[in-house]
């Protein structure tokens, strides 16, 4: 069936929100199967956020559909084959990293955080800041390469278990703390 290719994060200019909705206009000019989902709300205090008036035209587009603010993100990347942040800048997105923890393979940016949530080329596919043509070849070779989209995802679950697993990061803490007291 049709590929669905899933955004997260609050809809600020800088998490990458209009390189993926322009991705979704390349790819459906090229009549490309795939469905973009983008999960998140404007944050109306935020200079950097998009405008409802935005937000309305991208509900206007015949692959996309704006779920708006969602609690159950494992719920929606169980519905998705691909996860997508193309952020400009980041800490550690939990996105991705719930993304990974559910097997699906994950486009993002080569930035700090962005790329430490993900092993390139093994759980997913960096691209470039502010290029919405690579994030869209990024998402068509996944379409083309299915084995390949579901090998890297299996991948991601087993790298967000044994980077990001409750487990390391408890004893992480510990470490820390007993390096802290001494």
């Amino acid at each position: 069936g049709k590929v669905t290719v899933t955004f997260v994060a609050r809809l600020l200019v800088d998490k990458g929100i209009r390189e993926f909705i322009n991705a979704s206009k390349i790819l459906h000019s090229a009549r490309k199967e795939v469905e973009f989902l983008v999960a998140g709300d404007v944050d109306e205090g935020n200079p950097a956020s998009i405008n409802k008036e935005e937000v309305a035209s991208w509900k206007r587009l015949p692959n996309v559909t704006v779920i708006g603010f969602s609690k159950d993100i494992a719920s929606l990347y169980s519905q998705s084959h691909i996860a997508c942040l193309p952020s400009y800048r980041e800490g550690l997105p939990k996105s991705l990293i719930e993304a990974a923890a559910c097997g699906r393979v994950v486009i993002t940016t080569d930035v700090p955080g962005c790329r430490d949530a993900i092993e390139p080329d093994k759980t997913g596919i960096l691209v470039p800041i502010k290029n919405a043509k690579a994030i869209a070849d990024a998402i068509e070779y996944l379409i083309e390469n299915p084995d390949e989209r579901i090998r890297m995802g299996a991948a991601g679950r087993a790298f967000s278990e044994k980077e990001f697993g409750i487990k390391k990061i408890v004893a992480e803490l510990i470490d820390l703390y007993r390096k802290l007291i001494d």
